[in-house]
Parts: C-alpha cells; sequence; structure tokens
C-alpha cells in the first residue's frame, strides 16, 4: 500500500466517521484509529498509523524493464530484423494486485489500443485495490504493440501488462 492510498483511507475514515480501521495482507497489517468529534463541526483530532509487520515497498508507477519476445520467422531474412525489433521492446507490468480495467467505464472507450502512441503521463489503464481505482500511467513514449492482459481480469505485482515499442 502507498503512501498515497493510505493518505486517501484516512481522509475517508475521516469523512466516514469510523473510529477503526484495520486491514491486514500477507506482507503487513495497518490499524488506523481516529477520535469521533465531540461537537457537531469539530474536525477530527488525531489519526494513528499502526504497522507492527514491515511493510513491503510498492511503486508508485509501472515498473518497465524490456522483455525478449520471441518473433515470427516467415523468411531467413526478415528473422534478424524481426528478433531486433522484439528486442527493443518494453514491458509495462502492473504496480499492485488487483483488477485491470481497459477503460474508466463500461460505456466509455478504451484508454489505449494496439497501435495507438502514447507519452509520458497518459493513462494506460485502472486497476483496482480494495475499492481504489488506481490510474497506471505511462513512463515512456512509444507505441502499443500488444495487450498482455483481458479486461476484467485480476493482476498480481509486477505482471507483464502492455508490450511497448519505444521507437
Amino acid at each position: 500500500m502507498t503512501i498515497n492510498e493510505i493518505q486517501d483511507l484516512i481522509k475517508f475514515i475521516a469523512k466516514a466517521g469510523v473510529t477503526e480501521v484495520e486491514i491486514e495482507k500477507k506482507d503487513f497489517k495497518i490499524t488506523i484509529k481516529s477520535e469521533m468529534p465531540k461537537k457537531k463541526g469539530e474536525v477530527l483530532s488525531e489519526a494513528t498509523i499502526q504497522v507492527p509487520m514491515p511493510v513491503a515497498a510498492v511503486p508508485s508507477a509501472p515498473m518497465v524493464a524490456a522483455v525478449p519476445a520471441p518473433a515470427p520467422q516467415p523468411a531467413a531474412d526478415a528473422a534478424p530484423k524481426a528478433a531486433e525489433n522484439a528486442d527493443n521492446y518494453i514491458t509495462v507490468k502492473s504496480p499492485m494486485i488487483g483488477t485491470f480495467y481497459r477503460r474508466s467505464s463500461p460505456d466509455k472507450d478504451p484508454f489505449v489500443e494496439v497501435g495507438n502512441s502514447v507519452k509520458v503521463g497518459d493513462t494506460l489503464c485502472v486497476i483496482e485495490a480494495m475499492k481504489l481505482f488506481n490510474e497506471i500511467e505511462s513512463e515512456l513514449s512509444g507505441k502499443i504493440v500488444k495487450i498482455l492482459v483481458d479486461d476484467n481480469s485480476p493482476v498480481e505485482y509486477d505482471q507483464p501488462l502492455f508490450l511497448v515499442d519505444p521507437s
């Protein structure tokens, strides 16, 4: 869980008037306690966070790494050129566990399609984790070569989502 997600959770708890929330995953446990306002209109006085187990660092943006994808070999001359292009693809990986969505809502167009050009900061997809929708933005400019995950399907941390040709 990132710091931003924890802060959003604290704000949500403050608005909802909940006094205590406890979230436990495999590698960490977080308990958020807050005091209720004594008078109407009074602001919450304190929120504390207890993390008894070590928190695994979760990157706030997608990880990217080169992926050597095997290329089809239609002819002997085309094989070296195709293999060279496949080595140049960058894999955009999931920064968290959750549900992968290609669009912001069912009636909207997908964020990206195969063949689309993307630039740094463009939204590639949304990953829902614990009812929070996290926009995954591109860390590089290039062209979407392949979408590796089906819409509305679960994804794991560090799972490849897209192949991007940065050239």
